[in-house]
């Protein structure tokens, strides 16, 4: 059950010309960092795990986003994975099995991060026809009910969508052309999906409205300003965090608080 009324637009309402300068960037994304590792010790300590679900628009910027989220955390301590079309043995499975695998697989990790995920079911199955009507309709309660699963067992959920005008992943996508370095992050199926924008666009809708639920809430971010993205994805972990896990005794010093071989089994 979604929390979201029929008739809302949530896409609607967000203001993407937020910005922050480079200076107040920096000053909140170090402080959003040391918290954060902090808070990941204590989810260490308590032996809980957070997911982290990013969902967006292409050239958004999702990779970089994880980037400064992961970049103060011990690496022992999260897996990033980045999703795309099933093969193999994903593909000969219900697209729920292949998240559940990974989410069993790295059991000595608090943290795992979904660059794109199951959602894929009710957006790109959705519009580009890998999924039938039935399908990616029946997914909408398989979703809200798999969270639910997660969250019982303890889990925190997180789940980001980053959100961007038609002009900025335009102007992301021609500097990407034109930088010989960047360039293989563009491809024809980008270009071509911008044709789709509208397609995507009431899929995406469908998805908040749907699936943002009491306890599997979606956080929508501003992503026309990248600074801005960054510091609302870290500060919002924080912030989650912080309530779901309670009043921290010890501060734990940036220096690696992973067990040692002998008490954690050996590497």
């Amino acid at each position: 059950m979604s929390d979201l009324p029929v008739s809302s637009s949530p896409l609607d309402t967000l203001d993407l010309d937020l910005a922050l300068d480079k200076p107040t960037y920096q000053e909140r994304l170090v402080a959003a960092q040391i918290q954060l590792h902090r808070l990941a010790y204590e989810l260490y300590r308590q032996r809980r795990s957070l997911i982290v679900v990013y969902e967006g628009w292409d050239a958004s910027g999702k990779g970089g986003n994880i980037r400064r989220v992961t970049e103060k955390l011990d690496p022992r301590g999260y897996r990033v994975y980045s999703i795309a079309a099933p093969s193999g043995d994903d593909g000969r499975h219900h697209y729920l099995w292949r998240f559940w695998r990974r989410l069993v697989a790295p059991s000595d990790k608090q943290i795992v991060i979904f660059d794109r995920s199951w959602y894929g079911r009710i957006l790109v199955e959705r519009v580009e026809g890998y999924a039938t009507e039935p399908e990616w309709k029946r997914a909408y309660r398989e979703i809200n009910e798999f969270e639910r699963q997660l969250i019982d067992a303890d889990v925190v959920l997180v789940k980001f969508f980053i959100h961007l005008s038609q002009e900025e992943q335009a102007r992301r996508f021609k500097a990407r052309e034109e930088t010989p370095h960047k360039r293989w992050k563009l491809t024809e199926e980008d270009w071509r999906n911008r044709g789709r924008w509208e397609d995507y666009e009431a899929a995406i809708r469908d998805m908040l409205r749907k699936t943002s639920t009491h306890r599997a809430p979606w956080t929508l971010i501003e992503g026309d300003n990248k600074y801005w993205a960054r510091i609302r994805a870290l500060e919002t972990l924080v912030t989650t965090l912080e309530t779901s896990l309670g009043p921290i005794e010890d501060e734990a010093p940036l220096t690696s608080h992973r067990r040692p071989p002998s008490e954690a089994g050996g590497d």
